[in-house]
């Protein structure tokens, strides 16, 4: 019998019976699958993903957050933890002892978000590394090491925005070197003149929408190169001739949101999508049905749910990436 013929899921777990019907999000089991994981560090995928592990944090914190059960982790640990990754360039690192980049940096700046911790940062400290890795053609790089990507613009532009601090790089250039990579099918590209990319896309106009400058945006183009995205099962996939997988429920949604053209495709059948890449017996989201979940698409397929405002979950911003409350927060209080 596979997943679509069954109408509920019967489970057994610590002597309770629990019914799921299938079309219903296991936000029980999701939650325990993601308290767990930190608790899994002799395995091999704890050890692939060391380098990156304040992503995984990000994500699953953001993932609990939207469930309504970020009271779960010990918020004090966690905090600690975060700043021990912090480098004294001022940047952080995706584990103690590793590297600073802007990937890392904006992670640790969204979970100290997620807590309500971010004045503990030596925030002039911090902006001052971001800002010193952008380029005089108004682009950035990722690291001292100097690669190139409309992915780092993001990631800077975001980062300053949550400490409050646009005004130490030249928003002008940054907004000029994105726009210069805007493709003739409406899409972004990582550099000018690469192929569209739903997660580029992303990037771009995220940054876009956070510096007030979506008018540079074809909407229409845009929109319907992002509505293609979606295919027979629901899904969403990346860019042309390719498969649906879960995270582009947020890369893809999340771009159709801010250019307000979400009603250009099938949210049903998006939603039955992600519902059917559950992992109902023991948590946790995959790519694709029936394939092995991660903390990476268990959140974005949370935050997909949630952009399509499943009942239950608590409204992410489309642009921040962070539940909308924690936005209020940060810039309304």
């Amino acid at each position: 019998m596979t997943k679509n013929d069954m109408f509920t899921y019967l489970l057994g777990v610590d002597g309770d019976i629990k019914f799921y019907r299938m079309g219903q999000l296991a936000a029980e089991k999701h939650t325990k699958y993601i308290l767990q994981i930190e608790k899994k560090k002799d395995d091999i995928e704890s050890a692939l993903t060391e380098h990156l592990r304040i992503n995984g944090a990000y994500w699953g914190l953001t993932t609990l957050d939207i469930l309504g059960n970020l009271k779960a982790v010990e918020q004090e640990a966690v905090i600690s933890w975060v700043m021990s990754c912090q480098h004294e360039s001022g940047g952080f690192g995706g584990n103690i002892g590793h590297d600073p980049h802007l990937l890392y940096t904006l992670s640790a700046i969204q979970i100290l978000s997620l807590f309500n911790k971010t004045q503990i940062l030596n925030i002039p400290k911090v902006s001052t590394y971001i800002s010193t890795l952008q380029n005089k053609d108004g682009s950035f790089s990722g690291d001292k090491w100097g690669e190139i990507d409309t992915r780092f613009s993001y990631l800077a532009i975001c980062s300053l925005s949550l400490l409050k601090s646009l005004d130490k790089i030249n928003v002008e250039k940054a907004v000029e070197y994105i726009i210069s990579c805007k493709n003739l099918d409406g899409g972004f590209g990582c550099t000018p003149g690469a192929e569209s990319h739903s997660g580029q896309i992303f990037c771009c106009v995220g940054a876009l929408a956070i510096t007030g400058c979506l008018h540079y945006v074809d909407k229409d183009l845009l929109g319907w190169w992002l509505c293609e995205r979606q295919v027979k099962s629901g899904g969403l996939n990346g860019r042309p001739e390719k498969l649906p997988d879960v995270c582009y429920s947020w890369w893809v949604l999340s771009s159709l949101i801010m250019i307000d053209r979400v009603d250009w495709i099938d949210k049903e059948k998006l939603v039955k999508f992600i519902l059917e890449c559950q992992d109902f017996e023991n948590g946790g989201i995959s790519d694709r049905p029936d394939d092995a979940v991660d903390v990476f698409h268990t959140y974005f397929g949370v935050a997909g749910l949630s952009l399509l405002e499943y009942p239950g979950l608590k409204a992410i911003d489309p642009a921040y990436a962070l539940p909308v409350d924690v936005i209020n927060r940060l810039f309304l209080k």
